[in-house]
């Protein structure tokens, strides 16, 4: 592949199994952010839930840790890791419809592809890429994420803290969004999904100051009565690990 290829173009190359230059691991850090913010910007365009989008940054990241950059294409294994976690997921996408949107967010100043031989190579690449997806991952593609679980510990924690305090700060709009930029990194891939829903939690709160009543004489801090196996330790390398992601943005940018 040329160096000087857009992604899409080298989408269209990866049954060759090249990539366009060499990586070493930092730049493969940077290159993983970039294209999970590829996949939710993506997910939002075509429609995707939350979770869907979710399953879709878990597949590539799944992969990617076995596969390697300088063998497969970012990009075409997000455009796949998409169209699989519509179907995992039961929010079906066309791959028409994938292939379109993310041909629109590599090439902003393009037009639209004809139904050519051009995108039918590409629809093909993306249906093998997934198969390939597939194999590599053993066929199992069934995640649990962290979201029942905030939506749960989010409730409880409300019926906590005093009504009026809780209404001025966006704990639940802040704990959601901590939530789907930890599916930039491999969060997912390394700790449960409870303790990530506490840990996005506990940030939300110590980022506007607030603390539930009665906690510091309680038996048990909340976020052990939330998940009775999470230590304090253990939210703290959650935590790490996220705001890690967001310095990692501030370079990316």
């Amino acid at each position: 592949a040329d160096p000087n290829s857009s992604p899409m173009e080298v989408c269209e190359e990866a049954d060759s199994g090249r990539c366009p230059s060499e990586m070493d691991a930092n730049s493969d850090i940077k290159t993983h952010f970039k294209v999970c913010r590829f996949i939710m910007e993506t997910g939002v365009k075509l429609g995707m839930h939350s979770v869907p989008i979710a399953t879709a940054c878990t597949v590539y990241h799944r992969f990617f840790q076995t596969a390697s950059l300088q063998v497969y294409e970012p990009h075409l294994v997000a455009m796949s890791a998409i169209y699989l976690a519509g179907k995992v997921e039961e929010q079906h996408l066309r791959t028409r419809d994938i292939i379109n949107v993310c041909h629109r967010y590599l090439n902003p100043r393009s037009e639209p592809l004809e139904l050519d031989s051009r995108f039918w190579d590409l629809r093909d690449s993306v249906v093998q890429c997934e198969l390939l997806v597939l194999r590599v991952l053993g066929f199992q593609v069934s995640f649990q994420h962290p979201h029942k679980y905030l939506l749960h510990y989010l409730v409880s924690l409300k019926n906590l803290v005093n009504r009026h305090a809780w209404s001025r700060t966006p704990i639940s709009a802040t704990a959601w969004a901590l939530l789907r930029d930890s599916y930039h990194g491999t969060l997912c891939l390394r700790h449960h999904p409870q303790h990530i829903a506490v840990a996005v939690l506990c940030l939300a709160l110590e980022t506007y100051g607030m603390e539930v009543p009665g906690d510091a004489e309680a038996e048990k801090h909340w976020w052990q009565v939330l998940s009775d196996d999470i230590t304090k330790p253990i939210i703290d390398d959650i935590i790490s690990e996220l705001l890690q992601l967001y310095d990692l943005e501030a370079k990316c940018t």
